[in-house]
């Protein structure tokens, strides 16, 4: 029965689409046609024909030369299936981006660019970007980054077993705290295996080693054949830690320098050519932390704001000029379980720890100085700045780093074998 439906479900959306996409001006010239069916979905020849203009325009932007039109098409093509099985997905788990959510992230962008978001709009337009196509863009990139936190990133499990090798191999080999900016060119293998599948994709790989060896460039290699995610990027990875690799490429990109690339590498995902763009070292990690005492009163229905705020001044006249004890005093009155009953101590922190009022209000005082009462997300604070000093944070930042590090290592494979597991699953009818 459910084979039934789904045969209806795509003849009906195919009916639909033809209907719709298939149609003829006037004129008799096609104004829209199918190039896909990606199960219940489509994808039409004005959505393929956009994106590849886009990528067109990119790359001679970068002075990159393009591969025949039909292997960007191809390429392309490819990206928006993959893209569309995702949002599908999505779909059915309920998986949504709010409108607030969507104008927090487009606010972010207009700010990196120095604008507002009402500015946005009409700065966009002028570089001839269609707003509500971009908008909706970045909600299914945003929907497909929540999808991918949920089956993919939340399976990848650190275990501190895993920590401390890394850190071990980090302090034996020191190129595993060294930066590599990588860039790689894949050939799949399919998750239903075959001998013969594995051999044909090992004669790809070998062959693009051999054109690389006789001087074509990596990056239009990549665009022109690869099948990563990040193709049209040239196969561009992006900064990674040495020990941030999966354990297959650690021991290959050590013995790499700037502009080398590897000799054919297998992973569970295919085989792998990757190129050192460019090598960096790292440093001590030294932050300039605060120690800090606060007390915490929360409005109520007795007590609103205002009153919270006054009786906040009165505490800090006993404190300022009667010379109260600020410790006394906030094991007295505040409302905060956790600090109160070490007199407000809130400890040694670095930057970044606690809300951004209230890191804003420590960063204007000095040593010593107790501030005004301020509200925060959390209620109204008085804070003693107690003392400023530099602490090393490296083991700290290293460790942390290691967790982020093993866990994005993971995530670059199981994303593409999740992405093949989903493509092999699916119904897709391509159409010439």
């Amino acid at each position: 029965m459910s084979r039934i439906l789904l045969v209806l479900t795509l003849a009906m959306a195919t009916g639909l689409a033809s209907a719709r996409a298939d149609q003829l001006s006037n004129s008799g010239l096609l104004l829209d046609r199918i190039v896909a069916v990606v199960n219940e979905g489509i994808l039409l020849q004005s959505q393929l024909d956009l994106q590849t203009g886009l990528i067109v325009r990119q790359l001679r932007e970068q002075e990159t030369q393009l591969p025949a039109t039909e292997v960007i098409r191809g390429q392309v093509l490819e990206q928006l299936i993959l893209k569309e099985l995702q949002l599908q997905r999505a779909r059915r788990l309920g998986i949504q981006v709010p409108d607030g959510m969507l104008n927090s992230a487009l606010s972010q962008v207009a700010s990196r660019n120095g604008l507002t978001l009402s500015q946005l709009p009409q700065a966009m337009s002028a570089e001839g970007i269609d707003y509500g196509t971009f908008r909706e863009d970045m909600r299914d990139d945003m929907i497909i980054e929540a999808l991918h936190s949920r089956d993919v990133v939340a399976r990848i499990q650190v275990s501190d077993r895993e920590i401390s090798r890394f850190l071990e191999r980090e302090e034996d080999n020191a190129g595993e705290q060294v930066d590599y900016d990588l860039s790689h060119i894949l050939v799949t293998i399919p998750t239903t295996t075959r001998p013969e599948e594995v051999a044909y994709a090992k004669t790809r790989i070998d062959e693009l080693h051999v054109r690389l060896a006789n001087g074509e460039d990596f990056a239009e290699l990549a665009i022109a054949t690869s099948d990563g995610q990040n193709a049209l990027d040239g196969g561009r990875l992006g900064w990674r830690k040495g020990g941030q690799l999966p354990a297959v490429f650690q021991d290959v990109v050590v013995d790499l320098d700037a502009g080398d690339y590897s000799e054919p590498v297998r992973s569970p995902s295919g085989f792998h050519i990757l190129r050192v763009n460019d090598v960096r070292g790292t440093e001590k990690i030294i932050v300039l932390q605060a120690h800090t005492r606060h007390i915490l009163l929360q409005p109520d229905e007795i007590m609103d704001n205002n009153a919270i705020r006054s009786k906040l001044e009165r505490i800090r006249e006993r404190i300022v000029v009667e010379g109260e004890s600020f410790t006394d005093v906030a094991r007295l009155e505040s409302e905060d379980p956790s600090s109160a009953p070490q007199g407000g101590d809130l400890g040694w922190n670095s930057p970044g720890t606690f809300t951004p009022v209230f890191e804003e209000r420590i960063d204007s005082m000095s040593p010593g100085d107790i501030s005004e009462p301020f509200r925060t997300d959390f209620g109204w604070h008085l804070v003693e700045l107690v003392d400023r000093k530099e602490r090393d944070t490296t083991d700290e930042v290293r460790r942390d780093r290691a967790i982020q590090a093993i866990r994005s290592g993971k995530q670059e494979q199981e994303t593409e074998i999740w992405l093949r597991q989903l493509r092999d699953e699916a119904y897709i009818e391509v159409r010439g």
